[in-house]
This record gives C-alpha cells, structure tokens and sequence, in this order.
C-alpha cells in the first residue's frame, strides 16, 4: 500500500519541515509526499520545491493509501480542527523530528508533534499531542505540558513548569524554574511575547512580555517606554 505524507500549509514553517519530512519518507520506497492547502487558497501554483500543491479535499479523497498528516502553521484553532478531523476519518498524524534532537530520559510525547533541529527535551516530562517546538528550543526537567503548545525558535523552559492547552511562546522566551511543589504555570491560551522573562505564573489567555515579564496592558506597555 502506499503511503502519503501530507504537509499542511506552504508558509515558512511548513517548508523548513519539508526537508525532516522528506528524511522520514526515505525509509518507505513507496512514500508521496504533498504540501495542502485549503481549497479557498488553492490556485495556479501547482508545486513547491518540487512537491506537489493540493487541496485538502483532495487529499481526503486520496484512496487506496496509507495518509499521514502534519500541520506546519502555528493557528492554533485551525490546528484542532485539522487534528479533529483526522482523528475520525482515518488520517494519522505523523510525529516529525529532525535526527538531531536530544531526548533524554522518561519523555512522553503526544502525536502529531514537530521537533526541529537541536531541540532538546531532558528528564521526566509529559507532553500533549499537537507539539510544535521550532528550532535550539529546550524542555526541562518535570515539566508537564499540554495539547497544542507551541515553542517559537529558542524557547527555554526550566524545571517544573506547567504549561496548559494552546500555549503560544515566542521566540526566546525564557520560562523560570517553578518548585517541586509549586511549579510555575502558564494558563490556558495564554501568549508569552519574544523575549519575554517569565519569573512567575501566567494566567489563562493573557499575553506577557518583557524582562521581568508582566501583562500587555496600555498601561504597562507606557512603564516599560
């Protein structure tokens, strides 16, 4: 049967993936890979870097192979609704990782992940499906973190950390070690800016930014100026 590896999106993030995509599908003789767009952005380009452009009703209809799907866009309620549906029409995710990662010991990691170049993930960590962590990012020791998280380039989160659903952290921010038993948490939906330092819990859906980071408020926004 043949396999398909399918690549969500033709952005920036969906190539630089391209490449540890293509690496995976080398060790199937049998394995197509192909870029997907949403019908409403599907036009007269038909290739990109030499993959093939379709629509994602196209590669729904696709019969006869086996189908693996990625997601190389960062929208995070497009996302779940991509996992979503593949989760009940017989599409799987397909786990991505460069060979130069580094995971270390008692990692568990949901499907449907995307490691990058250097990233490294330590001891102890429990993490959900939908991980996208871009390049040099580190996951420390007894952290837990949940679906849909994504890491921006040089994202360092530090020991015991708790980090709820549909994070996003851009890129290096520095996540500080929480205690054994008071690890530091980052609320549900919540934004950490590029650069941020987090020294203290985020609350859910709020946006932080700066050194020590605090709320993205007109207010703070005119201390820090």
């Amino acid at each position: 049967m043949q396999v398909i590896y399918g690549i969500y999106g033709i952005g920036g993030f969906a190539r630089e993936i391209l490449p540890l995509v293509r690496e995976k599908a080398k060790k199937n003789n049998n394995c197509k890979i192909y870029f997907i767009v949403d019908d409403k952005y599907l036009n007269d380009k038909k290739e990109l870097k030499g993959i093939e452009i379709i629509s994602f009703n196209n590669f729904i209809e696709i019969s006869g192979a086996e189908k693996f799907l990625t997601v190389g866009f960062s929208n995070v309620l497009r996302r779940i609704e991509v996992f979503n549906f593949c989760e009940k029409n017989n599409i799987k995710l397909l786990n991505v990782s460069a060979t130069n990662i580094v995971i270390m010991d008692n990692v568990k990691i949901g499907d449907g992940s995307i490691l990058c170049p250097f990233v490294t993930l330590t001891s102890d960590i429990t993490i959900g499906k939908g991980f996208q962590a871009n390049i040099y990012s580190y996951v420390a020791h007894d952290c837990i973190i949940g679906d849909y998280v994504t890491f921006a380039p040089a994202v360092k989160c530090n020991g015991n950390v708790h980090i709820d659903d549909n994070v996003y952290i851009g890129t290096g921010a520095i996540i500080h070690q929480g205690k054994s038993n008071k690890p530091l948490k980052i609320g549900k939906g919540a934004v950490i800016a590029a650069g941020a330092v987090v020294t203290k819990s985020v609350p859910a859906n709020t946006t932080v930014f700066g050194n020590p980071a605090i709320e993205f408020t007109k207010e703070n926004i005119k201390r820090r100026m």
